[in-house]
């Protein structure tokens, strides 16, 4: 049976086919048109999805959409109607889009398909907060967990509340927009200059720099919260209910003044603005873990939802022993809805059974996306007459390591494309994490990023506990561990300036140890991603360090690299040394002047 499940029309479109309840082929829309976050039907992820599921000419058994596009509609013209007639211009702009776009999700997905020779026999829109659920705990090893889902807004809902059993979710609490969690953080990351729905990890970045000085004034005037995690917002300071904005004057007066600008300087207001946030948003995910353990007797908990990506209030979740173990969808935000929409049709609506053994999650890594064999790879190479060496493949992860542990920074080029926001190691950039000076280099030579920015390591799955404080398996990079204290370098209490503290030498393995001495882990399992598994396995046998920096194989505002031409154009646009098309490498300074008619810089320099 194959059932594709597909998101879009707000951000992170995706699609995914699931054929007789495996996880066949997952990808985001953004990585085939290059448009960071794009909304747009997933056609190109859909073409592909049917493609590696060799389903050509033939049927869809059935397709869910990872929301009810009405009930949605239903939700805004209610909010449109209770503050009129503020908000007319934000009315006119979104009511034309849904009366011809959105409100057509059907037929779009019927005329699409069609396209693609393809014919859907069955449509499902299931809740979106159910889609997340599903995608978290179906994929998840426990056989039976506590769900908790925290985003912005599906159609009413903002966060959830429910349980796994066997084949089955069932949510029984939910907290209702306007009070979300997710706008919350939204409403800083846009008050501190950076941008919604794509800035909120930079935020998250930015909080260990400042203090949380403005704790106290969140409570006191933003929200009013209970014991169960539920709250709501006093509306008088937020502005997402009839503008364009998210925060509103009386925000302004609150903390200091008008919203910092895109691209200007950081001042230590946004760092304690970021501190302050990042301490509410943990205790609002505490509580509303504890209720949950509380009332469904669960030892385990599923999370999913864009809030589930902040890494840093998972691991403080992890360390406060609420559940036994925590399982986190590594496409968490709306493209994972994809894949849950999918999920809940093979296992809720078709009655199909489940099995999970308790160890092992289905996402296989998370590997789900295209990949190109060396034949594809060579023929690219030679068409364009790119100078590459073809490796041995005894010498290919002895070869790679050698270059890294000289500190030179390599491209990263092998294997399926992964599925969510992070770069698992086979569209990755990697270096040496114990350079003093590589943070700096990646940030404002490869990535063309804020230097504030903090790098990831891979660590080798058996040796993480050599190196952090955590005693579990990290492979989607989705929990921040502290490094051990008999790794950290002793310093003089003082007062440092913001470029100071970005450059301190604060561990042995400095590049990927953030200013408050933590990291946000990816253990690397030989089982799952064995070549990857052997760059770090060589690195350790050269130098004893089995932990490397790994990045998203972008710049700035950029998507991830999806196909060849994408790594080696960003490859030439930055200043990396090497680059690893599968068993190719190419040397930077053996390649030819590259002709670059796009004005990249400005164009992703946006996000």
């Amino acid at each position: 049976m194959n059932i594709l499940g597909i998101s879009g029309y707000y951000h992170d479109s995706a699609a995914v086919l699931v054929q007789d309840g495996k996880i066949i082929a997952a990808a985001q829309e953004e990585r085939f048109t290059r448009i960071k976050h794009d909304h747009d039907f997933p056609i190109n992820a859909v073409r592909y999805c049917l493609a590696e599921g060799g389903i050509e000419g033939g049927e869809i058994d059935a397709v869910a959409f990872y929301d009810k596009p009405i009930t949605k509609f239903v939700r805004l013209m209610e909010t449109y109607f209770s503050v009129a007639p503020r908000g007319l211009n934000s009315f006119m702009m979104a009511v034309p889009l849904w009366l011809k776009q959105k409100l057509w999700i059907p037929y779009q997905i019927e005329k699409s398909l069609n396209s693609c020779g393809v014919k859907a026999n069955n449509v499902y829109f299931p809740e979106h907060h159910e889609s997340h659920g599903a995608s978290t705990y179906y994929p998840s090893p426990f056989e039976e967990a506590a769900i908790l889902t925290m985003d912005g807004v599906g159609e009413w809902a903002t966060s959830t509340i429910g349980v796994g059993r066997g084949n089955s979710i069932e949510i029984f609490k939910e907290l209702r927009f306007p009070h979300s969690l997710g706008l919350l953080y939204s409403a800083f990351t846009y008050f501190t200059g950076f941008r919604v729905n794509s800035g909120e990890y930079k935020l998250m970045g930015l909080a260990p720099y400042g203090k949380p000085k403005y704790v106290k004034l969140i409570y006191d005037h933003l929200l009013d919260i209970r014991d169960d995690g539920s709250f709501r917002l006093n509306m008088d300071y937020f502005g997402y209910l009839e503008g364009l904005r998210m925060t509103g004057p009386k925000f302004d007066g609150l903390f200091d003044g008008p919203p910092r600008k895109p691209e200007s300087a950081i001042t230590q207001r946004e760092m304690d603005i970021a501190a302050s946030i990042q301490v509410v948003t943990e205790d609002i995910v505490l509580r509303m873990a504890r209720y949950a353990r509380k009332i469904t007797g669960m030892k385990n908990l599923c999370l999913s939802g864009g809030v589930a990506l902040n890494c840093v209030a998972n691991g403080k979740l992890l360390r406060e022993n609420v559940f036994d173990d925590i399982y986190v969808q590594p496409a968490s935000g709306d493209a994972g809805g994809a894949l849950g929409a999918a999920l809940l049709v093979w296992h809720q609506v078709d009655g199909n059974a489940r099995h999970a053994d308790g160890v092992k999650d289905s996402m296989q890594g998370a590997y789900l996306g295209p990949q190109f064999s060396d034949d594809e790879i060579g023929a690219y190479l030679d068409t364009h007459g790119y100078a590459a060496r073809k490796l041995e493949s005894a010498d290919w992860s002895g070869e790679i390591a050698r270059l890294i542990a000289s500190e030179k920074v390599v491209g990263l080029f092998q294997g399926r494309m992964e599925f969510g926001p992070r770069a698992l190691g086979n569209r990755s950039i990697i270096g040496d994490a114990r350079s003093t000076t590589m943070q700096s280099v990646m940030n404002l030579k490869i990535k063309y990023r804020e230097s504030f920015r903090p790098f990831a390591p891979s660590c080798l799955e058996e040796h993480v506990s050599d190196y952090f404080d955590i005693d579990r398996p990290s492979p989607y990079m989705l929990m921040v561990a502290d490094v051990r204290s008999d790794r950290l370098v002793a310093h003089e209490a003082q007062e440092f300036e913001f470029g100071d503290m970005i450059n301190q030498v604060r561990s042995d393995i400095p590049a990927i140890t953030h200013v408050d001495n933590s990291a946000r882990i990816q253990t690397v399992s030989k089982e799952t991603n064995k070549p990857y598994h052997d760059i770090i396995k060589a690195f350790h046998d050269i130098t004893g360090y089995g932990v490397i920096i790994n990045t998203s194989f972008n710049v700035r505002g950029e998507p991830i690299v999806c196909t060849p031409e994408d790594a080696y154009r960003c490859f030439m646009r930055t200043e990396m040394d090497y680059l690893v098309l599968g068993s190719y490498l190419l040397g930077k300074e053996d390649q030819k002047a590259f002709n670059d008619d796009e004005n990249w810089r400005e164009s992703y320099q946006l996000d």
